[in-house]
């Protein structure tokens, strides 16, 4: 007769292979040190959110030490400067900076930022934009075993390039949860984040300490999908970096007379499905197939 545990295992090792293939989704809080209320309700959600600390803000080493204390992987959040006429926040990195002076800058910054494993910039399109400016960075960095968070304020940033030949690894942000600080906005731009983790397997997403920000994470934190799992970024720094540059194409042959044409084909571009949907899929199939019909006889 047949048994149910074989097809009890089959299930079991089906969502054990969702659980791995699950999208990544890591969220990090920028600007730590200035708003104990709202930072300290960050602090109180799931581990795996993370926080970038302003070194030169007054709480920076508080704030920085309950984090790591609570679990949290802690990033220095270090001023850079933006194409923008705006005054500079003390010790913003500008291109024209020597290499020594960067390297004091970032010194200063690991001692006010105890714990910090990575760093990410605050403001900085002139900055990151400087592919001189960004390498006297990595090469600071270098030093140190951190990875570099590019915030992404501008579209043309250097930071991969500037890392090459640095053991500095470079991730970047893909969503701004508060651009606008519109609850509904917020909500909006979170469950962008979610689809993008679930399309393409992890996504990085940047907020603030503002009130709503807080309250929307609240809220959608725990009715995450099941197949969406929170990380910290430096869980996802061996996984292939989105909008990297890809291997030159290959020469194509030169094209042949047929002497038949046939009709042309209908080109789909296939589009990855979340493992849930798949699994529900496979045992739809399971329920409707022989197998089950064989069950219920037996049953």
């Amino acid at each position: 007769m047949f048994q149910r545990r074989p097809l009890a295992a089959v299930i079991g090792g089906l969502l054990l292979s969702c659980a791995a293939h699950a999208g990544k989704l890591a969220i990090v809080i920028d600007d730590f040190g200035y708003r104990p209320s709202e930072e300290n309700k960050v602090l109180q959600m799931p581990a795996a959110i993370s926080v970038a600390v302003l070194p030169d803000a007054p709480g920076a080493r508080q704030m920085a030490t309950k984090a790591h204390q609570s679990g949290h992987e802690v990033l220095i959040h270090l001023p850079m400067a933006p194409l923008s006429k705006q005054p500079l926040e003390k010790n913003t990195l500008t291109p024209e900076m020597s290499s020594e002076e960067i390297a004091r800058i970032l010194r200063s910054a690991v001692n006010n930022v105890p714990y910090a494993v990575g760093l990410n910039n605050h403001m900085g399109s002139k900055m990151t934009s400087s592919l001189p400016g960004m390498q006297k960075v990595m090469q600071a960095l270098n030093q140190y075993n951190f990875y570099f968070l590019d915030s992404m304020t501008i579209g043309n940033s250097q930071s991969v390039p500037a890392a090459q030949g640095t053991r500095v690894k470079v991730l970047k942000r893909r969503v701004f949860l508060d651009d606008s600080q519109d609850i509904n906005a917020v909500r909006q731009q979170f469950a962008r984040a979610v689809k993008l983790a679930q399309r393409d397997g992890y996504a990085i997403a940047i907020g603030h300490p503002h009130p709503n920000t807080v309250r929307v994470l609240q809220q959608m934190l725990p009715t995450l999908p099941a197949d969406i799992t929170l990380v910290r970024p430096s869980q996802l720094l061996n996984e292939p970096q989105h909008g990297a540059t890809t291997a030159p194409a290959k020469p194509q042959p030169r094209p042949q007379k047929p002497g038949f044409q046939p009709p042309g084909l209908c080109k789909v571009q296939p589009q990855p499905v979340p493992a849930v949907k798949a699994l529900g899929v496979v045992w739809e199939s399971v329920a409707s197939g022989s197998l089950a019909t064989t069950l219920r006889q037996l049953f």
